[in-house]
């Protein structure tokens, strides 16, 4: 077995004591999307386990919202879980693509707007236990509404809903995206003043 990369590259020293050191690697799969891997690891304690876990290549999701507030939302069936889920808009990074030209180009594509400013709010980190996939948060404002380009294959419907029906739906239960119930709570805050966004205009396509 073979082995490249570290562990904990963005631990601080303080947290030796929890840091699980890699020591071998074996390939599981290699799909057309994903890449697992089976590592051996050496514990703090000195012993050895195993770590399953999925290679991801990072993806965008977009917090937009209309001039009148309402924001703009998915509903796609997702096959794992085998139910239609309601999100925000979404995708995966293409190889070698900057955060920001993947948000603009997949707000377009699956929803047809674009939008004239953009903030970059964050990241997250949605299945931590076993993948590397991190989303980043786009907030997107002074949308203009165009033609959508669904990928092949690709079908979902695109709403609008004001942030007190969303932030409704996800108390009841509507709403169980990972995602999307991380960027109500980014809109929560931003919309109360409590967070803030640094704004900049969208970059040529």
């Amino acid at each position: 077995m073979t082995f490249s990369g570290a562990a904990g590259k963005n631990a601080p020293a303080c947290d030796a004591h929890l840091i699980e050191t890699p020591v071998g690697s074996e390939e599981l799969l290699r799909g057309n999307f994903l890449h697992v891997l089976r590592d051996t690891v050496r514990l703090p304690d000195g012993h050895h386990a195993t770590r399953e876990y999925v290679i991801h290549p990072g993806a965008v999701m977009i917090v937009a919202q209309l001039d009148d507030g309402r924001v703009v939302l998915e509903r796609q069936y997702r096959y794992p879980v085998k139910s239609v889920m309601l999100e925000f808009p979404a995708g995966k990074l293409d190889p070698g693509e900057a955060s920001l030209a993947c948000a603009q180009r997949e707000l377009q594509e699956e929803t047809g707007y674009t939008a004239r400013q953009w903030a970059r709010a964050g990241v997250l980190h949605p299945v931590i236990s076993y993948s590397t996939e991190f989303i980043d948060i786009w907030f997107a404002r002074g949308l203009s509404l165009g033609e959508r380009q669904l990928d092949a294959g690709e079908f979902l419907d695109v709403f609008t809903a004001t942030p007190a029906e969303l932030m409704d739906w996800c108390g009841n239960g509507r709403v169980t995206d990972a995602k999307t119930l991380t960027g109500v709570l980014w809109l929560q805050n931003v919309m109360s003043g409590a967070w803030a966004l640094d704004w900049q205009a969208a970059t040529p396509p």
